[in-house]
């Protein structure tokens, strides 16, 4: 039975194969763009100052759970976040399955001095190039979504065009193709891939491992202060979240109920 993951991926490299531009020029154009925002920096920054970091997400809707806030604004959105103590933005552009855009990634970059995430399923190194050239900081490396010299060369890519890379794995394995491709950030996605269920247990296991010179992210199912903190307590110097901050009446007011006060060492 194909997972929501088997089906966006099969669309993206559909589209990825229609994909003639010469890399060349891209790697070239995107080269040549200023340089980004410090995404880890400013996650690291967060950890110096004795808090949990905070990737406030910016998603109009998701596969699993359908329409969260179809009719948000990005610019307004972004500022809440920033107001609220935000250490980074994640932006989806994906348009098919959950509603997203480039020009949501470019209007909340725009509004706001946070680094960004282009948060999207990267299979080829057009869409790493991509990434650089609409303006975003960092890309998103899915460890389940590539084999392992696919991510091991995007990553290499990356550094190579100067945009920052999160890396998401899910288990022991994925994390040892994280850590051979040289991941700086590292995400934990708490979310199964098959039943879309959230296992806190994956979670707490895989932050015992990561080296503690990786920047550690824990994705998915954070659903409040309760849960950030527990996985701050955990080893984890940063969260990214969704779904609780898109639907919340005051994102605002839910940024700082997120945000910690002791982080651990972030060497």
């Amino acid at each position: 039975m194909a997972t929501y993951l088997d089906r966006i991926l099969i669309r993206h490299r559909e589209v990825a194969a229609l994909d003639q531009r010469p890399i060349e020029v891209l790697i070239e154009q995107a080269s040549q763009c200023a340089p980004v925002r410090g995404f880890a920096a400013s996650l690291r920054a967060a950890v110096s100052n004795g808090e949990l970091a905070v990737i406030s997400e910016i998603k109009r809707r998701s596969p699993s759970k359908g329409a969260l806030n179809i009719s948000l604004d990005p610019a307004l959105l972004a500022q809440a976040y920033a107001a609220g103590g935000a250490a980074a933005l994640s932006v989806l552009t994906d348009e098919e399955f959950f509603a997203g855009s480039v020009a949501d990634l470019q209007a909340a970059r725009a509004a706001v001095s946070l680094p960004v995430l282009r948060k999207d399923f990267t299979v080829s190194a057009h869409d790493v190039c991509d990434a650089r050239l609409m303006g975003a900081d960092c890309v998103l490396l899915i460890a389940a979504a590539l084999s392992p010299s696919e991510l091991i060369e995007l990553h290499a890519l990356a550094d190579h065009i100067g945009i920052e890379v999160l890396v998401e794995i899910h288990d022991e394995r994925e994390l040892d193709v994280a850590l051979a491709a040289q991941a700086r950030i590292v995400g934990v996605n708490q979310r199964d891939l098959v039943t879309f269920q959230v296992d806190h247990a994956r979670a707490l296991r895989m932050a015992a491992i990561i080296p503690n010179e990786v920047v550690k992210v824990a994705e998915s199912g954070v659903r409040g202060g309760h849960d950030a903190r527990d996985l701050q307590a955990a080893g984890y110097h940063a969260v990214l979240v969704g779904e609780t901050l898109v639907t919340s009446p005051d994102p605002t007011a839910t940024m700082r109920e997120l945000r910690g006060t002791v982080a651990p060492e972030c060497s």
